[in-house]
């Protein structure tokens, strides 16, 4: 990787290093990152590394139904957060909740180690704004599948978090200091794992659960899942499924990739229109995210959930009247 004139490939190191610890830290010879080229910074991508090398220790730890289950309900309980807040909520404001709310959900999708809540929505709506154009930094289009799904994630161009694109979220401080100390809440929540595990060995030992094996379960293996899961949608959604709207890129509608991100999946009619809290604009186009924050609002901790207008409904039904899916 070329470095920045004004720093050594040590700074850059030690840099790499502090961002890590405070991902909004900055010397006073950093790199402008729009100026950098679009290239791996491998020190960038130790974590993902160790994540997925984590997942091989099941071959010593075994395997037990209590540990899979959680491992699911972890899968499905953080996804939810990361496709009804982090996307739907912060990046899309389709619905309103509380600043209590937001929070906790913040919190629970920043344990799936896909960073902090106001980098994800601001590069997202980045996503939006030049989707599947030169300016895409995750799109297979322009760059490949590799790059779309995790090759953006480690460059030094796509760190920083743009607080201008989102100022709606940066006015509150507990968010801006979650989305600054991301690393945070990924390793309590590892060191969680590792204390609930314990209990259960401990106290439950006819159970056969092991400190070990619910740890690699429950951290290692269900986020690398999850972390995937997410990418999926940046990647295989643009290049693999059915297009029922002409849109100005090259999004897909695909049931598995829905089953697997609870609605994610229908990423074509997002992409027609990414305002509505809902992404399954048919009866049968299965949407567990909106049915969960469907849920949510009956209770009165979400409101004001924005519909899919009557006429884009009408507009995709006559497509495919004209050219079938």
């Amino acid at each position: 990787m070329k470095t920045h004139p004004r720093m050594s490939a040590w700074n850059i190191f030690w840099l790499t290093i502090f961002q890590w610890l405070d991902s909004d830290y900055k010397r006073e010879d950093s790199p402008d990152p729009s100026q950098l080229p679009e290239k791996v910074n491998w020190q960038r991508t130790l974590p993902f590394i160790f994540l997925h090398l984590g997942c091989l220790a099941v071959f010593w730890v075994g395997v037990s139904w209590i540990v899979v289950v959680a491992a699911i309900a972890l899968y499905v309980i953080r996804m939810f957060a990361i496709t009804g807040f982090y996307h739907r909520y912060f990046s899309h404001r389709s619905f309103k909740t509380s600043r209590t709310m937001q929070f906790i959900f913040a919190v629970i999708g920043n344990s799936s180690m896909q960073r902090g809540p106001l980098w994800w929505a601001a590069t997202h709506r980045h996503h939006h704004k030049h989707s599947d154009h030169d300016e895409d930094i995750h799109s297979p289009v322009v760059s490949g599948f590799l790059w779309s799904h995790i090759g953006w994630l480690t460059s030094m161009k796509n760190f920083p978090t743009a607080y201008k694109s989102i100022p709606d979220l940066s006015k509150f401080p507990e968010l801006v200091f979650l989305n600054r100390y991301d690393q945070t809440v990924p390793f309590v929540y590892g060191f969680l794992m590792l204390g609930i595990g314990w209990l259960l060995e401990t106290l439950f030992p006819a159970s056969g659960v092991t400190t070990g094996q619910f740890f690699i379960w429950t951290f290692f293996i269900s986020t690398t899942f999850l972390l995937h899961g997410t990418l999926f949608i940046n990647s295989l959604a643009h290049v693999w499924g059915k297009r029922r709207y002409q849109t100005d890129d090259d999004s897909r509608n695909s049931w598995l990739l829905s089953l697997i991100t609870l609605g994610e999946g229908w990423h074509n009619n997002h992409h027609r229109y990414p305002h509505s809290v809902r992404q399954g604009f048919r009866w049968w186009e299965m949407d567990l995210t909106y049915y969960g924050l469907k849920i949510l609002s009956f209770t009165g901790l979400i409101w004001d959930l924005r519909p899919v207008p009557q006429k884009v409904i009408d507009e995709g039904f006559h497509r495919q009247l004209v050219t079938p899916d």
